[in-house]
């Protein structure tokens, strides 16, 4: 983009990186603008593989996506959503149950007015404005109450974004304060960068990214703490592995780097 559309609300300040933006440039998406382009680009100088590790987690969310909708969910909370491009959670399950609904949940205004415009005249999608932490706008909203019934099973989807919420807010505690709302059978799918995937230029791309974006700090984990998320929840087959490595289609699903394939992790696992 080489100006700022008109659809950006008048309070956004678009000089800031943001880490949706940041992660649509990567995926080849149009709606993001220089500074986020520019820190892209510097991360991708530094670890050239960044772009490849956005795409495993884009196909994971597919492969979750299908497996929930085959076992009869029919409704989905994405949080953390980021802005909707090609391939994204209501395109994937409505493809498949035309009467499934969405709602999904970012704090970046930019996301948010994307999503209306992309959403509009889909009657069984919504964007709710929240903080991941704050738990009883998301579910109170109007579009949550009119889309998601919590006596029935919900996809919840927590990708690439729980990394981004230091220890001090007990990231375990607001997984659960979600887990708490839903009721038996629904699923968690959650996705989530590696402390203990060491490709080239990571530490210094983690490091880069924090001093760019001064309110979005990346905090990567270790198998054991992203493992601790789940908590509440039994993981499904194969349990928490790399990306690529959850229920793969075939050889388009990992990188041709194999320390990229190890960059996230993810799962999906069901509320007993």
């Amino acid at each position: 983009m080489n100006s700022d559309p008109g659809w950006v609300p008048p309070d956004v300040d678009t000089t800031v990186p943001s880490p949706a933006r940041v992660y649509d440039y990567w995926l080849g998406g149009g709606h993001n603008f220089a500074p986020d382009r520019a820190l892209g680009d510097q991360i991708l100088q530094i670890m050239p593989g960044v772009r490849d590790a956005a795409r495993l987690n884009r196909s994971f969310l597919r492969r979750a996506a299908l497996h929930m909708v085959e076992r009869g969910v029919r409704q989905f909370l994405d949080i953390g959503s980021g802005i909707p491009t090609v391939g994204n959670l209501h395109e994937i399950v409505q493809a498949e149950a035309p009467d499934a609904r969405v709602v999904y949940v970012d704090k970046d205004q930019v996301a948010v007015a994307h999503s209306e415009l992309i959403l509009a005249g889909n009657d069984n999608t919504a964007v709710v404005k929240a903080d991941l932490r704050d738990v009883d706008t998301v579910f109170a909203g109007a579009a949550t109450r009119r889309l998601i019934d919590l006596d029935q099973p919900v996809g919840l989807f927590m990708l690439l974004v729980l990394h981004f919420v230091p220890d001090e807010w007990d990231p375990a505690a607001i997984v659960g304060q979600y887990r708490d709302r839903l009721c038996s059978g629904s699923f968690l799918a959650l996705s989530h960068a590696s402390a203990e995937a060491k490709p080239a230029g990571m530490a210094e791309a983690v490091q880069t990214y924090n001093a760019r974006s001064s309110q979005n700090q990346a905090f990567p984990r270790t198998h054991d703490e992203v493992l601790a998320l789940f908590g509440g929840f039994d993981l499904v087959e194969p349990g928490l592995v790399t990306c690529p490595s959850w229920r793969p289609d075939g050889e388009g699903d990992f990188s041709a780097n194999p320390e990229i394939n190890e960059v996230p992790l993810a799962g999906v696992a069901v509320k007993p």
